[in-house]
């Protein structure tokens, strides 16, 4: 199915509403545009890096024990070699 959307003199488009619902957007969601083949608009929602974490989790669980936290030792080794560099 076809949309159509008009830019204004500031560049700005309105998405259809049934874009928006099919994508679940969200005011503030991030979008990236990437030019493809004979002149076409390719669009894609960001990930914001909360669902980034989530999906890299989910990937890579299988590598990791039940109940260890990864990320959460990531981001302590980071804190501690910061406060060794202060």
């Amino acid at each position: 199915m076809a949309f159509q959307a008009t830019i204004t003199g500031k560049n700005q488009i309105t998405i259809p509403a049934a874009i928006v619902r099919k994508l679940e957007l969200k005011p503030g969601m991030q979008l990236e545009f990437e030019v493809g083949k004979e002149r076409t608009l390719i669009v894609r929602p960001m990930l914001t890096r909360a669902e980034r974490v989530k999906q890299l989790e989910g990937k890579w669980a299988h590598l990791f024990p039940p109940g260890s936290d990864p990320i959460g030792d990531l981001i302590r080794e980071r804190e501690r070699e910061d406060e060794e560099i202060d």
